[in-house]
């Protein structure tokens, strides 16, 4: 048997952990608005954290280290309030809906780092980010305007600066300490808010709450491997697959077929950025990976 190619197997790992990423979704979605937005993110971090903690406690002590941890704060919060918009986007919205909103962030980013890092974004990027926000302009048309839209929208936003400010991190850290000192400082306001907001929980209710957790992870160290085996740009086209897959559950699973308008307005989001190559969806950045537009579930 033929040894796969590096690009190969990073397509394999992307294509893997953008289906993790979508059943993240899925879990989501079949909560149905169950359990307030709160519980949701305080179990999920929780989760998340008790999950990550063996292999944090594996690294050596120098790698363990926070590194910047106003940054990190700042992004742990972001990460809490991306996950709660992002429950209410997926309990209103079709899948591909909310997915295709979720995909802004990579739009948001580009003035976000003009701004924040002082970047000075090439022509080409510019014309590519207005495609975009035409597209998302076009899922949005009024007709089919619904208040949860501004959830994704505002998922899309936490996101975009959660991927930013990872150029503020230490280079060297690893992405399992990255993912345990965000979810560690998202807890207590996490916490808080839950107890604030609880009410009854079913062991069905947790089961998909944690699947969340686990997919989103595994989405993570798919990532983490696909980028280690393949330069960014020999996997543009793949980017996205992730969007694909949503919208094939969708259909299946949920009895959601897009509309005409809103798979153009999908095709302009994404298709000006897939030569961007760094700008992802997602919940789902790292200090190893591009930075993703996948709902932070991250």
């Amino acid at each position: 048997m033929a040894k796969l190619s590096p690009v190969a197997v990073g397509v394999l790992f992307l294509l893997l952990g953008n289906l993790s990423s979508s059943l993240s979704d899925v879990a989501v979605k079949l909560l149905e608005g169950g359990i307030s937005a709160f519980q949701y993110m305080f179990i999920r971090q929780l989760l998340s954290v008790v999950i990550v903690l063996p292999f944090w406690l594996k690294l050596a002590p120098a790698q363990r280290a926070i590194g910047n941890t106003s940054v990190t704060i700042i992004r742990a919060h972001l990460v809490l309030a991306g996950s709660g918009l992002v429950m209410v986007a997926l309990t209103w919205l079709p899948l591909a809906t909310a997915n295709a909103l979720f995909y802004a962030a990579p739009l948001l980013m580009l003035p976000l780092s003009a701004w924040l890092l002082k970047e000075k974004p090439e022509r080409t990027k510019v014309l590519a980010t207005l495609t975009g926000f035409f597209g998302v302009l076009v899922v949005l048309r009024p007709e089919h305007f619904h208040w949860a839209a501004v959830a994704a929208l505002g998922c899309a936003l936490t996101l975009a600066l959660y991927n930013v400010l990872v150029r503020k991190l230490p280079a060297q850290q690893p992405v399992i300490t990255t993912l345990f000192w965000t979810g560690v400082f998202s807890l207590p306001i996490a916490a808080a808010l839950a107890v604030i907001y609880w009410q009854p929980i079913t062991v069905d209710e947790i089961m998909l709450i944690a699947a969340s957790a686990v997919f989103t992870l595994g989405y993570h160290g798919s990532s983490v491997v696909a980028y280690r085996q393949a330069e960014t740009c020999k996997l543009g086209l793949v980017e996205y697959s992730g969007l694909v897959f949503v919208t094939i559950i969708g259909i299946i699973g949920f009895n959601e077929v897009p509309d005409l308008l809103t798979t153009i307005g999908i095709l302009l989001i994404i298709l000006p950025m897939m030569p961007l190559g760094r700008l992802r969806r997602n919940h789902r950045p790292n200090t190893s990976v591009p930075a993703s537009a996948d709902k932070l579930t991250d």
